[in-house]
């Protein structure tokens, strides 16, 4: 009677449910090379760009060097992937030139003006992109020209959109683009590195920041004005 119970016992061990696998050799790759590329940025928050080598980008992800050769195919390919993830015209401008793209016939001054303004407000938060800057500026490394040329294919692009709006006219619009996109560089790095101000105008401040995003509406919308008056 006994020996019976416990048969029956045993054929009631309820079978245990297959756990969900939450993780995998994709996943787990997918995870690591993440880690991975934001360890590029720690480094060159820590180290600066001479300090992105293997092993430190390594020891900052936690990962054995190896895997820099084996998930990217070398530093600078890495790098590169970091570059891409941090870049301007990808991230912070991104829904503004895909609206543009999506509606070409459409793009004017204020399109032209939501782009001034994204890269601004862009500039002023993202501290790893005023590191890239400072690099692209201070050295002349393959994968930071590649990056550039990259950018100004997606500018050039953009720019062939309203070209024809600017057509037999003595509005270069190409030439204030230039200025404008220069002028937020170098107001944003300087206010970010130093704090000091530039004509007296403090963009690290609201009211500061306020004036010079006012300006750039005046001067982007009064170039599209100009331009119409002369057609």
């Amino acid at each position: 009677m006994e020996k019976k119970k416990k048969s029956e016992d045993t054929e009631q061990v309820a079978v245990p449910k297959q756990r969900k696998v939450s993780s995998g050799p994709l996943r787990d790759k997918s995870r690591t090379m993440a880690r991975m590329v934001e360890a590029v940025g720690k480094v060159i928050q820590k180290k600066g760009y001479t300090g992105l080598t293997a092993p430190n980008i390594a020891l900052a992800a936690g990962v054995d060097k190896k895997l820099v050769w084996t998930y990217f195919g070398g530093i600078d390919n890495l790098i590169e992937v970091f570059l891409q993830s941090k870049d301007f015209l990808k991230t912070g401008a991104k829904p503004v030139i895909d609206d543009m793209l999506s509606n070409p016939n459409n793009v004017g001054a204020e399109e032209f003006n939501k782009l001034l303004q994204a890269q601004l407000t862009t500039l002023m938060k993202d501290r790893y992109l005023h590191k890239i800057i400072h690099w692209e500026l201070g050295e002349d490394k393959k994968v930071l020209r590649i990056m550039a040329e990259k950018r100004e294919e997606i500018g050039e692009g953009l720019l062939k959109l309203i070209d024809p709006q600017f057509t037999n006219t003595d509005v270069n619009i190409r030439a204030i683009a230039a200025l404008l996109l220069g002028g937020v560089y170098f107001l944003t790095l300087h206010a970010k590195n130093n704090g000091s101000t530039i004509c007296g105008i403090n963009i690290n401040e609201e009211q500061g920041r306020i004036e010079i995003e006012k300006t750039i509406q005046s001067i982007v919308y009064n170039s599209f004005e100009k331009a119409k008056s002369q057609k």
